[in-house]
């Protein structure tokens, strides 16, 4: 069964490549359109089918690729986030909001409680989502204490980790 899911996701992805040309030219209407194509396949199989915490690392992983440039931060500043490492790195900042704001969960450069309760609906195993959705609700106002939309959302996520690390998933 996960190998039905695995298989629309693989198919998703290379619709996405095929259309990489065409994505230099309308940039943002391909981004939406293929986080919208992701989150339509993901909601489809969601009934039958939950994804692993492998299979979400790997589907953030395209916004992993996509961010680190943007944000001139290399694997070693931001390969260990996941693991609680967290560089005092502006660009390192801006790498994590850069994340947020590109699977949709970024309103007004603040994370959104409702938008992030959505993809975690979406993307997160069953047996996670309430305790992730528990640390969102704990941390998410962290984040207001800062005019600095990356620094923000940096100390929010490093707030996720510490209240749940066992759950953490971030690219």
């Amino acid at each position: 069964m996960s190998r039905l899911l695995f298989a629309a996701t693989a198919i998703v992805f290379v619709v996405y490549f095929l259309c990489h040309s065409i994505h230099r030219i309308y940039k943002t209407k391909m981004r939406i359109s293929f986080l919208f194509l992701i989150s339509v396949t993901i909601i489809t199989f969601d009934s039958v089918f939950a994804m692993t915490r492998a299979q979400v690392k790997k589907t953030m992983t395209i916004m992993k690729n996509q961010c680190m440039p943007k944000n001139g931060v290399t694997e070693d500043q931001v390969g260990k986030i996941e693991e609680g490492i967290f560089l005092e790195n502006h660009n390192v900042m801006c790498y994590i909001a850069c994340v947020y704001k590109t699977i949709q969960v970024v309103k007004n450069d603040r994370l959104d409680k409702d938008l992030i309760s959505k993809q975690i609906d979406v993307l997160y195993p069953q047996e996670i989502r309430e305790s992730t959705k528990k640390a969102v609700g704990d941390c998410i106002n962290l984040q207001e204490k800062y005019d600095d939309w990356c620094e923000g959302i940096f100390r929010s996520t490093k707030c996720l980790y510490e209240k749940d690390p066992a759950n953490f998933i971030f690219p």
